[in-house]
């Protein structure tokens, strides 16, 4: 056996040096045909987008590197522009696209490319292409479409069959993208996103392709991630996290994890860096979640359209401190929630909202007593319907329906329905609900320090509202059965000290004022048809509350007793601050008295 072993060694070596060969002449021809062919890709390349965009786009790069053996290829330099000039035409044309595009990227990589399929059979195939690291500009214009051109307008696939018989790409990948959305009128952005990726499914375009129902824009899928965004806004007030977002353009869906915003200053510090009063929000969403979305309608005419919309669950603080008036002029019905949906920059439709285990603390700082009240919400669930400002929507439906329940300070719920018209010019909007029993001193963290008043006692069996209001106030009728109810009358204390009693004056409402039950013995129950005017300051959730509020009053037997607005609350606020510094100066010229007569002792 031996023997034969120098004659195998032989054959091998034959064998060996054959291949050698042909790999040394494969991979010259490959390095020729590169080189050869470099140049008229490059052309080939550059007139294919300039010719293919009607000479809207134009794409240059620094390099182009070509691997025959592999079927790789990569472009350095990458930048894709829109020409200005050519779009300022076909806008005045009317045959303007929505979007424009400004990329910037270091390399482009395209995988396992059919080059002489696509030389010989018209046809580009291809595994991946990879954009790494790309700045993406998408500037959004409004742009007006020519009514003899709408159904004249060619597929992608009737554009191309002229030159290229189909396009195939198994995966496009764009990683750790830096994305601005901008306005094309006044090119400021309106979102900016850093490290996103997106990834698109099969994208094929041939005559078949473009009528296929299960694909989106020729692809089988574009979903997109994001992830550990957080930035801080400009004013430096709030820290804003995400900790992830993803999407899919063909399962319509976009979700949102991990959402925070966090205030960066403690609640009065943050309130008193502003002139006028400002809301400071504190807020949490464990998962926001969009379903429905019509992706391809947002893309062509700027419309967002989502079947359902899921919060929750959540946290929210909202703090508001009293002492500071709002902006001048400023008439808070702007900030209704159907108004302040008129103002979206886009025409929105969310045929359904619900929320699902929110918790909302709702902060109120008192300059008068020096204290916060908290009034707390838990598990705030419940649904909101036809939420838009699309003009056609609203024409066949304009009102927004929210049904809502939650627990109040962790002891009764609340079942509450808000009518809005989304229409109306003075916001209109009726409400109606009832709130289960509860002892009533469970509001005492809230009543002594907002409004200077202690529950005794009482235990309220039911109650219930039917309200209509807008922004000139409410008329309405109000139910409030209670039991056994006494209160305390409180007066602020002064330089730390703790709130006191104002015995007299409690022992006179108690006794003269209020009805300690509801029915009285013998008699029907009382009810309360209710009238309040609004004014300016007075905000959404002011409004909602004091209408019941006032009704709850009057039925309570202190309805004579002016009820202040936030207009004379704010004056109060102004004379209690004089008032303070008056006997601070007092006390500081006490002091200063005292010093002076014990130096002349001294002396």
């Amino acid at each position: 056996m031996a023997s034969n072993r120098p004659g195998k060694y032989k054959v091998l070596k034959w064998v060996g040096g054959i291949l050698g060969v042909l790999i040394i002449l494969i991979a010259t021809a490959a390095i020729y045909l590169s080189a050869k062919w470099k140049p008229t890709l490059t052309e080939k390349i550059k007139d294919g987008v300039y010719n293919g965009s009607h000479r809207l786009y134009r794409i240059d790069f620094k390099d182009i590197h070509l691997n025959l053996l592999t079927g790789s290829a990569s472009l350095d330099s990458v930048t894709l522009m829109p020409d200005t000039a050519v779009f300022n035409q076909l806008k005045a044309l009317k045959l303007a696209p929505v979007h424009l595009f400004q990329i910037k990227l270091a390399r482009l990589q395209l995988s396992r490319v059919g080059v002489l399929t696509a030389y010989f059979k018209k046809r580009v195939e291809m595994n991946a292409i990879v954009l790494d690291h790309p700045s993406i500009n998408i500037i959004h214009n409004k742009v007006a479409k020519r009514p003899d051109t709408l159904k004249e307008e060619k597929s992608l696939y009737e554009q191309i069959s002229k030159t290229l018989k189909s396009i195939h790409v198994k995966s496009i990948k764009i990683v750790d993208a830096d994305l601005d959305y901008i306005n094309g009128a006044t090119w400021k952005p309106l979102n900016s996103i850093k490290h996103l990726n997106i990834n698109v499914k099969d994208l094929l375009i041939d005559s078949l392709a473009q009528f296929d129902t299960t694909r989106f824009y020729y692809t089988k899928d574009i979903n997109f991630e994001l992830t550990g965004y957080r930035s801080t806004g400009k004013d430096k007030m709030y820290t804003m996290k995400i900790d992830t977002v993803k999407g899919s353009a063909t399962g319509g869906s976009v979700v949102v994890k991990g959402f925070q915003m966090i205030p960066l200053h403690p609640d009065l510090a943050f309130t008193r860096m502003y002139k006028y009063g400002k809301d400071r929000y504190d807020l949490k969403f464990d998962e926001i979640s969009f379903a429905g979305v019509d992706f391809a309608k947002l893309n062509s005419d700027g419309d967002f359209h989502a079947r359902s919309l899921k919060i929750g669950p959540a946290k929210a603080g909202i703090f508001v401190n009293r002492e500071l008036p709002p902006p001048p002029g400023l008439d808070k019905v702007r900030n209704f929630p159907h108004m302040a949906l008129k103002r979206l920059p886009i025409p929105t439709i969310v045929d359904s909202v619900l929320l699902d285990n929110v918790d909302v603390a709702y902060t109120e700082y008192n300059p008068i007593s020096q204290k916060r009240g908290t009034i707390y919400f838990q598990n705030l669930t419940g649904n909101i319907t036809n939420l838009t400002n699309d003009s056609l929507r609203l024409s066949q439906n304009n009102h927004a329906i929210a049904n809502l329940h939650t627990m109040v300070m962790k002891t009764s719920r609340i079942d509450v329905r808000i009518d809005f018209n989304l229409t109306d010019k003075n916001a209109a909007f009726s409400y109606s609900g009832k709130v289960a029993p509860m002892n009533m001193t469970v509001l005492n963290p809230v009543a002594k320090d907002m409004g200077l008043v202690e529950i005794a006692s009482g235990k309220m069996q039911s109650a219930s509202f039917d309200i209509k209001a807008n922004s000139s106030g409410s008329t309405g009728l109000v139910h409030f059965n209670y039991t056994d109810l006494k209160i305390k009358l409180l007066k602020e204390g002064e330089e730390g000290e703790p709130i006191k009693k104002k015995g007299l004056l409690s022992f006179l409402a108690n006794n003269l004022l209020i009805k300690d039950e509801n029915p009285s013995k013998g008699e029907a129950p009382r009810t309360a048809n209710i009238s309040f005017q609004r004014t300016p300051a007075a905000s959404f959730f002011n409004l909602l509350w004091k209408s019941f509020f006032i009704g709850m009053r009057e039925i309570v037997g202190i309805g004579i007793v002016p009820v202040k607005t936030p207009e004379q609350a704010l004056e109060k606020v102004k004379d209690k601050k004089e008032e303070r510094r008056e006997k601070r100066a007092e006390r500081k010229a006490e002091r200063e008295r005292a010093r002076q007569k014990e130096r002349q002792k001294e002396r």
